[in-house]
């Protein structure tokens, strides 16, 4: 079980907030300003079960997430939603999913150390024999302007 988030993990000033986390319910996080720069040529990888628990995830995933590997694995992925992503990113990225189509988009996710980090994720359904077993997930680094243009838009999307 996740619990929520507590000062000793967290670098720096931070803020709380609230959030209904899809597989968990709502968890208490702790989050500052502190960006961890995404690193260049690296690609963050993982899988999750169709409910969106991680099953697999590669180092750069565990690096940048700042959670030990123990941490992610069977935890819902939301454990890294992170309070300036809109909630209506994140019905896109599942209703398109759930209709078997890939998704792709821009999202700040939340570290372990209250901190953040921006991605271009792109997630693709898992399908065996016509039915979905899972997803992938692979993050790259987003552009600069990228990143801007969702400061800017994600606000009036709340």
């Amino acid at each position: 079980m996740i619990r929520d988030m507590v000062p000793e993990d967290i670098v720096g000033d931070y803020r709380q907030a609230m959030l209904d986390l899809y597989g968990i319910g709502p968890r208490r996080i702790l989050y500052t300003e502190m960006e961890t720069p995404y690193p260049d040529g690296r690609l963050i990888v993982s899988r999750t079960d169709p409910e969106g628990r991680i099953t697999h995830c590669n180092q750069s995933f565990v690096d940048m997430s700042g959670y030990a590997k123990e941490e992610l694995i069977g935890v819902p992925h939301s454990i890294l939603k992170h309070p300036d992503i809109p909630p209506t990113i994140y019905k896109d990225l599942w209703d398109t999913l759930k209709r078997g189509d890939k998704w792709q988009g821009f999202i700040k996710n939340l570290r372990k150390d209250g901190g953040y980090y921006w991605v271009k994720a792109t997630v693709l359904p898992n399908i065996r024999n016509g039915k979905v077993i899972g997803y992938t997930s692979v993050r790259r680094k987003a552009s600069h302007k990228k990143i801007e243009e969702c400061i800017g838009q994600y606000p009036s999307l709340f």
